[in-house]
């Protein structure tokens, strides 16, 4: 599932292409938003939150989207051949004049007053990519997670919005911290959430995540030459793969 950076990046591009346009043609092929007509409206920007997007529109309504697994927003031209979004995986087409952005295979969709999206949003945790950090409530959550591993509260998105199982993986391993330690033992959660935090903001501007564990399973650590193993954090069906070194991140 893509992670927070994936998700800013995402908005950004969005922004870019259709922040203060006019939509020419808006199709929203989602069965409870059908009927939303947005031709017309003016789009004033798009931001993320966690794993969640935004677009807002000039009459007070949001556009809320999430990818899940496998959703993207892409841009085409206008009038191109790749604007034309025929393709059953389009769930979703905003185009301008300029610019066509086209919602593929989008996990959710629906349309809601702006003024709503804190309801929306109540069940997450802080924005760990937020201008302004709220660390602070993101500790608090943490210490209420007791002896809860550290890989699932990482990847719990009521505690902090924005972590999958990448930027877990790689700020535990920065941290050189066993997975499966319980929250109320790891020495330093502020430290680890702002490891993480900065990872993500790294990544934003790179493209690039730390890449030192995630995904290397017999690889050698970057650190040690241990080969990396893979564990598992949280229960069937919810599972996520947690990859780790054993030496460098010993119980």
């Amino acid at each position: 599932m893509p992670e927070g950076d994936i998700l800013r990046r995402t908005a950004t591009r969005l922004d870019e292409a259709l922040a203060g346009q006019v939509l020419e043609r808006a199709e929203l092929r989602w069965p409870t938003a059908a009927g939303v007509d947005l031709t017309g409206r003016t789009v004033l920007g798009t931001r993320s939150y966690g794993k969640h997007l935004l677009t807002r529109f000039d009459d007070g309504r949001t556009l809320h989207t999430h990818l899940r697994m496998d959703g993207e927003w892409r841009l085409a031209r206008t009038g191109t051949p790749a604007a034309r979004g025929r393709a059953p995986e389009i769930r979703a087409v905003l185009a301008t004049s300029r610019w066509t952005a086209l919602g593929r295979l989008l996990g959710m969709l629906d349309v809601l007053p702006t003024r709503d999206e804190p309801r929306l949003l109540a069940h997450l945790g802080p924005d760990l990519l937020a201008d302004e950090l709220a660390l602070d409530e993101i500790l608090e959550r943490w210490r209420s997670a007791a002896d809860v591993p550290a890989a699932e509260v990482l990847l719990d998105q009521r505690v902090a919005a924005g972590i999958g199982t990448i930027y877990c993986a790689e700020s535990l391993f920065a941290l050189r911290l066993w997975p499966w330690t319980p929250a109320c033992e790891v020495p330093d959660p502020r430290r680890l959430y702002l490891t993480a935090r900065q990872q993500l903001q790294r990544a934003v501007l790179t493209g690039f995540p730390p890449g030192r564990v995630h995904g290397r399973l017999r690889q050698p650590c970057p650190r040690c030459g241990t080969p990396i193993t893979v564990g598992q954090a949280r229960q069937p069906p919810m599972q996520r793969p947690v990859f780790y070194c054993p030496s460098c991140q010993r119980p």
